[in-house]
């Protein structure tokens, strides 16, 4: 079959290439219809610019699809109902129409695919020089690259349909298993299964951890002058008083003996800046200082990198691309940021010689680190042309390469030692010299909280203090924290499972199968999740081995190289794991392993049990386990502070079908009270109805929302914006493979919807 097509292909390059051009125009077909008219106003009308609306092929959702007994061939077809069909013919006729057809897709493996896909069915020589990538948006790139066509490159091509089959193999064929052995709808990955281990063996530490006690012990000391605080530290050692009676022995040995400052040590501290973001660090710092998931983050940077309608200007490409593990950048960019930290801060912000960073052993380095595409548009100057997100973004983006090329922060240091009865008290405190790259860009917390510190008196050796008062606090150790998303995903990337363009995604997919929740903006398993985890343990220990796993991804980093033939990568894995899959079906022959319910201390109104939590078509409910005799059911809810404005009962918050949160009345349409902003446990001091704030991170000012209150504030004036529009995000790999049976009775409707959106994009010419 494989023969057929390829020779059918061949017959087809034949033919289009007798037919003859009627324009001198080339045609430049990219993947996002943003992206095309970015490009579009570079390029001008040599070039039409058209757009295939993401992959045009891809494996049929109803089967396997990968012709296992013959080489792991698969089978890419268009598919059906998405209005693919009609870009392929709108492209078909445009590569007949114009001079010669190149293929700007996104510079990673998904682009590649479909670069390869699209030659496949437009007819083009792959042997010629046809392919084209973009690192930034930009004129000057744009322009550089279009002159230098090269040719697809087949060995990234490769690496996406290994991992595809791959996904393909491991979804499709653990599934069902999963749906006959544990219940319907489950399914499994070759990441996503991984990363709720991870998730899993954090539980599993937390749940194993022993507290252990441990004492601080504080003085402050006085010369006479001024007072300061010092920590107890043993031996010059930061070792923990570990009991009571330690502590108090400690104190007996202190009464009545001298207080000596026995070492004072000045020295300068200097801190270097951070490099540039990687994918990572980017979902990481979006994460922690913008709330924002990781999801989130690179739809807000595709949008950056496709182009944004600037005043003046039009659409601009405002970052590189941003699935990326490289820091990398290129000479001319470090000039141009230097001489932007010479005009904003002064010369003496700017470091001798620029800035290098080396990037991980793993690392691959086809693009640059994520930053700016023009160092000169800083965030406050385009802030009015970007919605919220984006100028949020964008800022954290410019700020933290900018940064990362500017001096030194420098610091004073002092560390004072006071011994008493052979105990030593240390204070230090830094003060800071030279702001440098902080002028900038602030590293976190903990150095703001240093640069805070009120100072130390000017002490020299062998002064004699008096300790003015001693504090002692008793404290236990803590568990490791659960995971954050953005913590997951370092990990993720610490250990090399997934790649910086699935770690979004595999993020989101674990928690939309519900193996795993967040409480309190922290990733939890559920009992399904730690079901089905133990599951894969004790029968697909390789599916779900970290290392196994990393090893895997530089598998396939290496047929990106070309160092490793892709489908003996698929022989080696499927060998092993299809001896796994034979031995679990043995073992597992006619069981079924039940997932104990989640309880809750809602208690059913109805015969008084405690109601557990249950997962239904709609997500997850309350429902009692009295079943069949009790069948009371609840929606799980979260109860909010104070009061509904209308009647005076419970505020509850809930989530839209789209998953924007907002919060009502516990009586629903009884009542009709609905809001956006969070209650808050405070009233009004003039009406005294419950006060609400903002919604968003940080301290929010409380407000009241009762319009006959002379406290009311208008919505107008609540501080939201307009939302931004979906970015386009097309070329993003798919995490892991849907269950077959499980998309059928979706996919008739998703598909429906999505090929009118879809058709309209593609056949509207940018």
């Amino acid at each position: 079959m494989a023969q057929k097509t390829t020779a059918a292909k061949t017959a087809t390059t034949k033919k289009t290439a007798k037919t003859p051009r009627k324009s001198g125009k080339y045609l430049l077909i990219v993947e996002s219809p943003t992206k095309a008219k970015t490009i579009k106003k570079y390029l001008g009308d040599k070039y039409e610019v058209l757009s295939s609306v993401g992959h045009i092929k891809d494996l049929p959702a109803s089967r396997l699809a990968v012709d296992i007994e013959h080489d792991f061939n698969p089978e890419f077809i268009v598919p059906r109902k998405t209005g693919k069909a009609a870009i392929i013919r709108e492209l078909k006729a445009a590569n007949a129409k114009y001079k010669k057809t190149y293929l700007a897709t996104d510079p990673d493996r998904e682009g590649e695919a479909i670069a390869w896909h699209l030659a496949q069915e437009l007819g083009l020589d792959v042997s010629d020089d046809i392919r084209v990538t973009f690192d930034e948006i930009t004129k000057k790139e744009v322009t550089k690259k279009i002159a230098e066509p090269t040719k697809i490159d087949i060995n990234l091509v490769n690496a996406q349909q290994a991992r595809r089959v791959l996904d393909r193999i491991v979804g499709y064929k653990l599934s069902p298993f999963l749906w006959h052995k544990v219940k319907r709808g489950l399914s499994a990955g070759r990441v996503q299964s991984v990363a709720t281990k991870m998730v899993v063996d954090r539980e599993n530490e937390i749940r194993a951890f022993v507290p252990r006690e441990f004492w601080n012990l504080d003085a402050v000391f006085s010369n006479g002058a001024r007072s300061y605080k010092a920590r107890f530290v043993s031996k010059g050692k930061n070792k923990e008083i570990g009991s009571r009676e330690e502590l108090d022995r400690i104190l007996d040995g202190l009464k009545g003996a001298d207080f000596v400052v026995t070492d004072v040590r000045k020295q300068e501290k200097i801190k270097t800046p951070k490099p540039p973001f990687t994918t990572s660090s980017l979902q990481q710092d979006a994460s922690a200082r913008l709330n924002m998931r990781p999801s989130k983050t690179m739809a807000v940077a595709q949008s950056l990198f496709e182009g944004i309608d600037l005043a003046g200007e039009g659409l601009t490409g405002m970052i590189t691309y941003m699935r990326t593990d490289s820091l990398r950048v290129s000479d001319d960019v470090k000039i141009l940021a230097r001489e932007k930290i010479a005009s904003l801060y002064g010369k003496e912000f700017v470091p001798p010689t620029p800035r290098y960073y080396k990037s991980k052993a793993n690392a691959q380095d086809a693009h640059e680190a994520i930053r700016p595409s023009n160092v000169a548009l800083d965030p406050e100057t385009i802030k009015g042309d970007l919605t919220r997100e984006q100028y949020r973004l964008y800022k954290l983006i410019w700020s933290r390469f900018v940064a990362c090329q500017m001096a030194d922060a420098r610091y004073d240091a002092v560390q004072i030692d006071t011994t008493c009865a052979g105990h030593i008290f240390r204070a230090t405190d830094q003060i800071m010299k030279f702001a440098g790259f902080t002028a900038l860009y602030e590293e976190g917390r903990d150095d703001e909280a240093e640069e805070k510190a009120g100072g130390l008196p000017d002490l020299k050796g062998d002064e004699r203090l008096l300790a003015e008062s001693t504090k002692k606090e008793q404290h236990f150790t803590m568990p490791p924290a659960r995971y954050t998303e953005a913590t997951l995903v370092k990990a993720m990337e610490e250990r090399g499972v997934g790649r910086p363009s699935t770690y979004a995604s595999i993020v989101a997919t674990i928690q939309d199968r519900e193996y795993v929740l967040k409480k309190e903006k922290r990733l939890a398993p559920t009992p399904l999740g730690i079901v089905v985890t133990d599951l894969m343990l004790a029968h697909f220990n390789d599916v779900i081995d970290v290392e196994f796993t990393a090893n895997m991804e530089h598998q396939l980093d290496e047929v990106e190289a070309g160092k490793v033939n892709w489908k003996r990568v698929l022989h080696d894995f499927y060998s092993e794991f299809h001896r796994e899959m034979t031995e679990a079906e043995q073992a597992l022959d006619g069981k079924r392993i039940k997932v104990p319910d989640e309880e809750t201390d809602e208690i059913c109104e109805l015969c008084g049990r405690r109601m557990v939590i249950k997962s239904g078509r709609f997500g997850r409910f309350l429902a009692c386990p009295g079943f069949p005799e009790c069948k009371n059911t609840k929606p799980l809810v979260e109860r909010m502070p104070g009061r509904c404005p209308k009647c005076g009962s419970t505020i509850l918050k809930r989530k839209s079908k789209k998953g924007y949160v907002y919060y009502a009345c516990e009586r629903g349409a009884e009542c009709g009270f609905m809001t956006w902003d969070v209650p808050t446990a405070n009233d009004c001091p003039s009406c005294g109805q419950t006060l609400f704030k903002k919604s968003g991170r940080g301290q929010m000012k409380p407000f009241c929302i009762n319009e006959n209150c002379k406290e009311f504030l208008p919505e107008e004036k609540r501080g939201y914006k307009r939302r931004m529009p979906k970015a386009t995000t097309e070329t993003v790999e798919t995490a892991e493979e849907l269950a077959p049976v499980e998309q059928k009775p979706e996919e008739k409707k998703t598909k429906k919807n999505s090929a009118k959106s879809t058709k309209a994009k593609g056949t509207k010419k940018a």
